[in-house]
């Protein structure tokens, strides 16, 4: 009796490790994908932990090392990369920026994304009448620019990291709504949608154990894309000065701040400016691998790449 109810469950997790397995083995055969995957790891890291290790050195000023150029260890590993204006080593300070700046980002995809695709969802299983009302709705706010719209709202309200959040995830809100929509309206012509009609399923089974788990590959492609997006949505607004403010710090609050020393101390703009660089790059190179990867019809790819090279 024992070995029968364990068997089952046995058999569930080897299948789980073979799966991410297989899928880590795709990774390290794509160099791009997995030196991307390590890059982004290492910066989520810095965002969990870089505040707790880090804030005291990132806010202590020292006007001796005011403007210090990079590679300077006379004061220590801090000052790798420098210090700004205040003295401040832009290493410690570009590590507890990661924070805000991932966390915004994370925070608006995260919304838009779970908003747009119920919506997404509702406009392509429901009514006619329903969807045109809802698709409507997105294009209102897909008429705005979404810079421009950011700007406006933040304009009037506190540019704080609740607010920056959630006019972000807004104006993100078409992409998974139309998206979602697409794929459902496609999807619910399946056969196995059908048969579970004919089965008696209800609507709310049929769309969340059905359709969604068909969607969601393409969902978490867009979101990884969509992340770079926002990222560099934030850090334009700060660098217009309605963004993140001071004590607070972003990476592109830190590049608004550098910009006036362009001439003299290109560093201030240029360690900040090159991680919004490299994050942006390795979202882009790791959503590319996931559309190949998550895609059943493009997988054979990876796995013909990876018999050649083994």
């Amino acid at each position: 009796m024992t070995m029968s109810s364990t068997l089952p469950s046995t058999q569930i997790s080897t299948k789980r490790q073979g799966k991410a397995h297989v899928l880590l083995g795709m990774l390290w055969r794509d160099k791009f994908a997995f030196f991307a995957t390590v890059f982004l790891i290492l910066a989520v890291l810095c965002a969990l932990f870089g505040p707790m290790l880090l804030r005291e050195a990132a806010v202590s000023q020292n006007l001796r090392a005011r403007n210090l150029a990079p590679f300077t260890l006379d004061r220590g590993w801090l000052f790798l990369l420098g210090a700004d204006a205040l003295g401040r080593p832009l290493l410690a300070r570009i590590v507890v920026a990661a924070q805000n700046t991932l966390m915004i980002a994370a925070g608006a995809v995260v919304c838009s994304g779970v908003v747009g695709a119920l919506l997404g969802l509702v406009a392509g299983y429901a009514s006619e009448r329903l969807s045109n009302v809802i698709m409507r709705l997105a294009d209102v706010i897909m008429s705005f620019p979404s810079l421009l719209l950011a700007v406006i709202v933040l304009y009037m309200l506190a540019p704080s990291v609740g607010n920056i959040v959630i006019v972000l995830a807004i104006t993100r809100i078409p992409v998974y709504l139309r998206t979602t929509r697409a794929e459902v309206l496609e999807i619910r012509q399946r056969m196995f949608v059908q048969a579970a009609k004919v089965m008696g399923a209800s609507s709310l089974r049929i769309v969340f154990r059905h359709i969604l788990p068909m969607v969601v590959p393409t969902l978490v492609t867009i979101a990884t894309l969509d992340f770079a997006f926002v990222m560099l949505a934030e850090s334009s607004l700060s660098f217009l000065g309605i963004g993140i403010q001071p004590p607070e710090v972003t990476w592109g609050l830190m590049v608004a701040q550098g910009k006036q020393y362009l001439t003299n101390a290109w560093w201030l703009a240029f360690w900040p400016g090159l991680a919004i660089i490299l994050t942006t790059l390795s979202l882009n190179l790791l959503s590319n691998w996931m559309r190949v990867a998550l895609d059943p019809a493009q997988r054979w790819r990876l796995e013909i790449g990876g018999r050649k090279n083994g």
